[in-house]
């Protein structure tokens, strides 16, 4: 995103219906979801939590293609870097925090899964697995009953470039394609499957997959936060519309190691890091509120006090919550009784 102060740019987010004021609610998730990753990260190297894998740079396109769905009909099935993603749908800081330190309210899985593992019933985010890909045709089923049911609802599923290469991702497609039905597939490019490089996972591009199953596959640049609300915007447009679904590649970066038991520097340089840390997209489109008048230093530290008192509380909910109770450790994994007239 270039930021001259031409005309051009001057009202290019209300030339994408976004309000001034949903603008400057893009960056302040931008911003949340950037203070919690480092958050994370510096618990986890204290010795306060076990895990965690950071989506540091991925926040602005994660956060753009929210704010382009419907939160009350729309179903999503995002992947484990998407904070900024599950924080625009409604999850808080206070709920990451839990699932985080494994404790007994978290909302996602009661601190039985890794963090990064969504599910929220209140905000229609479709439970996590940790095996890669298996939300694709979770997403596909949900696509299928809103056409069946006729209800104006599309889902998203968003997963790595090394996932698309599993069979859930091409079956997802291949059904989808083949019913029209309203779902948006998300390859979030950040470059590396853990330590592979791109050019040693795929020969092609990843969004050229889709003419092979008959809709349109769009690349996006993820450091232009309006250019991927515009993107997506129209893939919403086009499933609602009944013309099928849409899979987008965003070229994103990821600046920090898979997670915090990798050691990025084996596979990968510290220039090459640098080089994309220079490229973060979050002080760019603070550079472009500020232009238009919409933002302000004095506005800036308002937002990073308010920020890191959330954080903070946040943080010290979580670390003294409970964890679950050893008793109920199988809880909703086995039932309760075997059905009448069957053996246990």
């Amino acid at each position: 995103m270039t930021h001259t102060g031409s005309v051009k740019n001057v009202s290019r987010h209300a030339a994408l219906g976004l309000s001034d004021e949903r603008a400057v609610h893009m960056y302040e998730k931008m911003q949340l979801t950037r203070k919690f990753d480092e958050r994370a990260q510096l618990l986890q190297r204290a010795g306060k939590v076990n895990f965690h894998i950071s989506g540091i740079t991925q926040e602005p396109s994660q956060v753009a293609m929210a704010f382009a769905m419907n939160l009350e009909n729309d179903w999503f099935l995002p992947y484990y870097r998407d904070y900024g993603f599950v924080l625009s749908v409604g999850m808080t800081v206070k709920e990451l925090m839990l699932s985080l330190f494994a404790k007994a309210e978290d909302p996602n899985s009661a601190g039985r899964q890794m963090p990064g593992h969504f599910g929220s019933k209140r905000l229609r985010i479709v439970t996590g697995s940790s095996p890669v890909t298996t939300q694709v045709p979770h997403a596909v089923g949900f696509a299928l009953a809103a056409k069946m049911r006729g209800e104006q609802s599309v889902s998203l599923v968003s997963f790595g470039e090394g996932s698309s290469n599993q069979g859930d991702f091409h079956e997802g497609c291949n059904f989808a394609g083949v019913m029209k039905l309203p779902v948006i597939f998300v390859c979030q490019n950040n470059g590396y499957a853990i330590s592979i490089p791109f050019a040693k996972q795929s020969a092609g591009r990843i969004a050229d997959r889709a003419i092979g199953y008959g809709f349109p596959g769009i690349r996006v640049d993820g450091n232009d936060p309006l250019e991927v609300y515009r993107v997506f915007a129209e893939a919403h447009k086009r499933a609602l519309a009944g013309e099928g679904p849409t899979l987008i590649e965003i070229m994103t970066y990821r600046v920090t190691p898979h997670s915090t038991s990798d050691n990025d520097l084996a596979y990968r340089t510290k220039e090459e890091v640098d080089h994309h840390k220079a490229l973060d997209a979050i002080p760019a489109f603070r550079a472009y509120l500020t232009e238009l008048g919409l933002w302000s230093d004095e506005k800036e530290a308002e937002l990073q006090a308010r920020i890191r008192k959330e954080i903070d509380e946040a943080t010290q909910y979580g670390e003294n919550a409970p964890f679950q109770p050893v008793e109920d450790a199988f809880r909703y994994v086995y039932a309760d009784s075997a059905p009448e007239g069957e053996g246990r």
